[in-house]
């Protein structure tokens, strides 16, 4: 089972089903498996043969019953057998297309044939459910379980499986996935993401074609740099924010993924998500089990929009690190020193957190290592020492500067990583991820540590450990990931095939110990930009760095289309010097997610000062509904020259709307009415308008008041323009 599911009764209305697979008398009884949520069902069934089959994946029938009619319905047009539409596709046997397992058994035959053997049903809570598949070789003592985990009102399923050898010698795994699902439709489309370092979730929709459409990624770390493991397939037609059939999918792994989309012969499609087997065999021993990481999902029947609420909702109540909670608003130095500071421009900044407002102040790179000084991106990584020359009091110092201002104080590590050039890579060459007889090649001068090796695991979490222990007042950890995997290799693994899935487990038992040890400390998940953002991750961090690209425009789009996947409270946005938009501009985008500041505040004008300080107030008063809020979004920044994304409160009685040109063209505005979503149609409602610059005044009439049935159906003109590129309007029931 996965690691983190408890020991737990049998769900009490729950039937237990038990079939032999080597009973002599054939099985003449079809046993239907319904895999059900609020709105959604995923129908599995049984053969007379005990082949097992996903025969429906859509809206809840409200007769379970009928469920039994749905393979008739598909026998009217081609033969059910239980193998096209596997429920895990084995390779080998009868299977001719792309497996979700394949395996060389001890003897050294490929084949493989699973059967349904039983399942069970058991209750976790009033809202989750656990089903569990078995499923056989009849000839081999092999055995796959199936794992659903339902979060009924969320409308979102994990599914993950469980690979066990019961040979009497090893089995090689050659691929092994987490999940692997079967539609029909008529057409199939698919909404993917590609990017760079500051080019992040840039989304592409095709129709699919028949053939095999693969995402994937061999990166090792920084896994997301080119691609994330987020899609979408919208069926029948393309789906929008509001209207048609639309799957979200994702991989809950922060290593290299596979996900295989493949139009068969009958036009019907077939989903297989799982761990990349890239250069990863893996040899299962007799009695090993090994277990897959969740392929995450939710379908929705009406639009992107509510598929995003449940992901949103599902995130925030079962996965995010503190999903319920709050976030620390914070001033980062690193655009205002980059690598070069001292104690003493650091107590200037401590003092100009106090001043600007904000909760904590954010110590970046470049405070660590002596023999090789972190003075640029080339020395010193490894080297977890203050630096003397920089911090000659240590860390320590600047902690009770902190302390002293009021505020609290946050430290960036970069732990997975060394230079060559540090004491680290010169004690200890065989901690570190390099080919022994090859040229080593560098990823921003640096390469990764064996977390494979367990004696590395202790080093990386004394890393944090020892921070902690030193400055038991520090209050937060920028943890970055800046480089891939080049030259993959282990000196102390005996199997090299397994090394990318070692170093990922290695990393998760690091983070596993930290959150151990310290539970609560807010931790943002970063590197060099958003290439470590997946739910696996983010259940040990309070939130994400999305990108290094921080122009306020671009990041309109990059939070938007993180915004389908991820709520708002775990997007870390802070306002910067990139771009030549004015500071209300960046703060008002900056706001729509959790806070933060990478500025130089003693260059700031009075007039932008005292904008950013009320700012910070405003931001304050809106954060609950802006982190706990159901997301809508209005006006696609894709398609139009306003980007408009509300979020309303669960009674329907307050929110915010944030509203932005990102069309700079003469005469673009928001010429229409941009109708507003989620609101009480009975109730009536005021629009207020928040954050304005200092001397300027507004031009929305907050007396007028508006029912939310015309709100949702005529709505309102913020009256963005040239003049007022970035509008904030308050939403309030009266």
């Amino acid at each position: 089972m996965k690691p983190y599911a408890k020991s737990i009764k049998i769900f009490a209305s729950a039937t237990l089903i038990v079939t032999s697979l080597f009973s002599s008398q054939s099985i003449s009884a079809q046993v239907i498996i319904p895999v059900e949520t609020k709105n959604t069902a995923l129908v599995l069934q049984s053969d007379a043969k005990n082949n097992l089959g996903l025969i429906y994946f859509g809206r809840k029938l409200s007769q379970p019953t009928e469920y039994n009619a749905i393979s008739a319905m598909y026998k009217q047009t081609e033969d059910y057998t239980g193998v096209a539409n596997a429920a895990y596709t084995s390779s080998g046997s009868r299977n001719l297309f792309e497996p979700a397992i394949t395996v060389r058994h001890a003897d050294g035959n490929n084949s493989l044939d699973l059967r349904y053997l039983r399942h069970t049903v058991e209750k976790l809570d009033s809202n989750v459910s656990l089903i569990t598949v078995f499923l056989k070789d009849p000839v081999y003592a092999f055995d796959v379980n199936l794992f659903y985990k339902v979060y009924f009102n969320e409308d979102v399923v994990e599914q993950w499986s469980s690979i066990k050898n019961n040979e009497k010698g090893n089995v090689v795994l050659k691929k092994f996935a987490s999940a692997n699902l079967y539609f029909k439709g008529e057409g199939f489309w698919l909404n993917q993401y590609h990017g760079d370092w500051a080019k992040e979730m840039r989304p592409e929709e095709s129709k699919l074609t028949h053939g095999i459409k693969t995402l994937d990624t061999k990166l090792g770390t920084r896994a997301n740099l080119f691609q994330p493991s987020v899609f979408m397939i919208s069926m029948d037609k393309p789906a929008t924010e509001d209207e048609g059939t639309v799957l979200y999918g994702a991989l809950e792994w922060s290593g290299n993924f596979r996900t295989d989309l493949e139009l068969d012969n009958q036009d019907n499609l077939r989903i297989i998500s799982g761990i990349n087997n890239y250069a990863s065999d893996y040899t299962l021993k007799a009695k090993e089990r090994f277990t897959t990481p969740a392929f995450l999902y939710t379908l929705s029947t009406a639009g992107k929009g509510l598929a995003s609420r449940n992901l949103h909702n599902w995130a925030r109540n079962y996965k995010l690190l503190d999903g319920k909670g709050d976030r620390l608003t914070l001033l980062n130095n690193w655009e205002a020193t980059y690598f070069d500071f001292n104690e003493n421009k650091l107590f200037e900044l401590i003092k100009d957190t106090k001043k600007l407002g904000v909760d904590l102040f954010l110590l970046d790179d470049g405070w660590f290592a002596n023999k090789y000084p972190r003075n640029g991106d080339g020395a010193g990584l490894g080297d977890w020492q203050e630096n003397k020359q920089k911090l000659p009091n240590g860390i320590a110092s600047l902690v009770k500067e902190a302390d002293k201002n009021g505020v609290k104080f946050g430290i960036w590590i970069e732990p997975e990583m060394v230079n060559p050039k540090s004491e680290l890579y010169e004690k200890h060459p065989d901690w570190i991820v390099k080919q022994p007889k090859r040229e080593e090649y560098y990823f921003r001068n640096q390469l990764e540590l064996d977390l494979t090796n367990p004696e590395v695991q202790d080093f990386v979490f004394d890393v944090v450990d020892g921070l902690f222990t030193k400055n038991p007042n520090l209050s937060y950890i920028k943890w970055d990931c800046n480089a891939v995997v080049y030259n993959a290799y282990s000196a102390t693994l005996k199997d090299q095939s397994h090394f990318y899935i070692e170093y990922v487990r290695g990393l998760y038992n690091v983070l596993k110990r930290i959150r151990t040890k310290y539970p609560t400390v807010p931790m943002m998940l970063c590197s060099g930009g958003g290439g470590r953002v997946d739910y696996a991750a983010l259940q040990y961090f309070t939130e994400y760095w999305p990108s290094d690209n921080t122009d306020p425009m671009e990041r309109i789009f990059i939070q938007w289309e993180y915004s389908y996947f991820y709520p708002a409270i775990a997007s870390s946005n802070h306002v910067t010097d990139w771009g030549k938009q004015p500071i209300k501009f960046r703060t008002d985008v900056a706001m729509m997610g959790k806070l933060g500041f990478d500025i130089v505040v003693s260059e700031l004008g009075d007039a932008d000062l005292k904008f950013c300080q009320d700012a910070i107030k405003t931001y304050n008063s809106l954060k609950p509904v802006i982190f706990h809020g159901d997301q809508y979004r209005l006006s696609d920044p894709k398609t139009s020259a306003v980007a408009s994304i509300s979020y309303i409160d669960a009674n329907k009685s307050s929110g915010v709307i944030f509203n932005y040109l990102v069309n700079n063209r003469y005469g673009e505005n928001s010429k229409l009415p941009i109708r507003l979503k989620g609101l009480d149609a009975t109730k009536s409602y005021r629009l207020t308008e928040l954050n304005l610059y200092p001397s300027s005044k507004s031009s929305i009439d907050s007396s007028k008041t508006y029912t939310g049935d015309f709100l949702m159906k005529i709505g309102f003109n913020p009256d963005v323009r040239a003049s007022r590129t970035s509008v904030i309007l308050k939403v309030d029931a009266i």
